[in-house]
């Protein structure tokens, strides 16, 4: 198969690097890809908002299948163009990628469907917002209601932090984010990530991760897109895992189909475990950064046959198998971030980071030049490895981000510690 991969962040590279084990793949290209990815497929300079040029990309190369990345093309109608075209996409459509696009457009169809989820309010004016702040209970969780590239989402602590996010988010700080904000009560517990595969009718439950949004340890800065994850989490046992099925993932998934939207993609969905069980906090329409990275480690089966089972609408005839192996990802990023940072500084000492079997360095925010790679992003590198547990994956980890020789990157160092704290105390 001759498949077309957009993207060019870690989640692209884990997907190229599952996909190159594929049996079944004769051409990988990436659109635009990075200074990793360009070592699994073929990078192609094509602008993932130029539609018309990924057709005719298409049309040149004969493409079987074009897996897209992220979710801004998605909300943007990408797979719908391909599919009007005439070719296989893996990603939904743009009225089914509201469920990322729109926070206030999920909020409404799990009101709908009965999907647990925090109380809200979806406002359009600033001073409706802010009247809504003033009437409700501190925490609150202030969110744009666009796409916001992970950042446009602020915990209050206390009502004067809810006015300035508000404030924030109609002052245009997220870009087209701004046109309306959804204000949620906080939900207190652990937070999870779990994935399923839908093609439209039939779902395929994936595996759990849990992401760390806040840019240092301890979970202290600002939220980020995310600066390390594992998985599985130990949190979603195997009655939550089927509890989320039953009354969020599956009730989500026929209330499109019932609206004549089918989703047809992978879902992800961001977990608040209460003392009530599962509630969902947010749908992305991709699979996660970091998450997709520690997924793709552990993804025992071919990756590329259960995208095209999702494609051909065939998930109830196939299963999926995973490694009982822990992954573990430490995402670097280039001090400064999630703020103002500097690009071009040069990595050395991947090869020696990789020279553990268990150890794979997936690229992020890279480019080459020449013989150099360069950083060219904010997050960077994300250093995965496998491990019999949380513990063992983390030391391993950590051992291969002390060989990158990179002065001017970050890293948290404390990725997977609620998971290490459960296995000290044998839980």
């Amino acid at each position: 198969m001759r498949v077309l991969l957009i993207g060019s962040g870690g989640r692209e590279d884990a997907l190229a690097w599952a996909l190159s084990a594929s049996p079944l793949l004769s051409a990988l290209f990436a659109a635009p890809g990075n200074g990793g990815i360009c070592n699994r497929a073929t990078c192609v300079d094509l602008a993932i908002d130029d539609h018309g040029a990924i057709i005719a990309f298409c049309q040149a190369e004969r493409i079987d299948l074009t897996i897209v990345g992220p979710e801004a093309p998605l909300v943007a109608g990408l797979a719908d163009d391909l599919a009007a075209a005439g070719f296989k996409v893996f990603g939904p459509g743009a009225a089914a990628a509201r469920l990322e696009g729109s926070k206030g457009f999920t909020k409404e169809l799990c009101a709908d469907a009965g999907i647990p989820t925090a109380a809200y309010g979806w406002f359009d004016t600033r001073q409706a917002a802010l009247a809504h702040v003033e009437a409700q209970p501190v925490p609150l969780v202030i969110k744009a209601d666009g796409l916001a590239a992970g950042k446009g989402v602020t915990m209050a602590g206390d009502r004067e932090s809810a006015r300035q996010a508000v404030h924030a988010i109609f002052d245009g700080a997220f870009g087209e984010a701004e046109a309306s904000v959804v204000i949620e009560e906080c939900l207190v517990g652990e937070e999870a990530s779990f994935f399923a595969l839908c093609d439209g009718r039939s779902v395929l439950p994936l595996a759990s991760a849990q992401d760390h949004k806040r840019a240092f340890d301890g979970d202290e800065g600002p939220n980020t897109g995310g600066m390390g994850a594992y998985s599985p989490a130990p949190v979603m046992t195997e009655e939550l895992v089927a509890q989320t099925m039953d009354e969020i993932i599956e009730p989500t998934v026929a209330a499109l189909a019932a609206r004549g939207t089918p989703y047809k993609g992978v879902l992800y969905a961001g977990l608040m475990i209460t003392e009530d069980g599962p509630k969902l906090i947010e749908y992305n329409v991709r699979f996660g950064d970091p998450e997709c990275q520690v997924l793709m480690m552990r993804l025992k089966d071919d990756l590329l046959i259960l995208l095209m089972a999702t494609v051909d609408g065939v998930l109830d005839k196939i299963s999926v198998r995973w490694h009982e192996a822990t992954a573990l990802s430490v995402v670097m990023a280039t001090k400064g971030y999630p703020g103002d940072y500097a690009r071009g500084s040069e990595i050395h000492g991947l090869d020696l980071a990789e020279a553990d079997d268990d150890v794979v360095v997936f690229h992020a925010g890279t480019r080459r030049d020449g013989e150099k790679l360069l950083a060219a992003g904010g997050r960077v590198l994300n250093v995965t490895a496998l491990g019999d547990n949380v513990t063992q994956a983390r030391d391993r980890a950590y051992a291969a981000v002390d060989k990158i020789d990179w002065p001017e990157g970050f890293c948290r160092r404390d990725i997977g510690w609620r998971a290490i704290e459960r296995e000290r105390q044998g839980r």
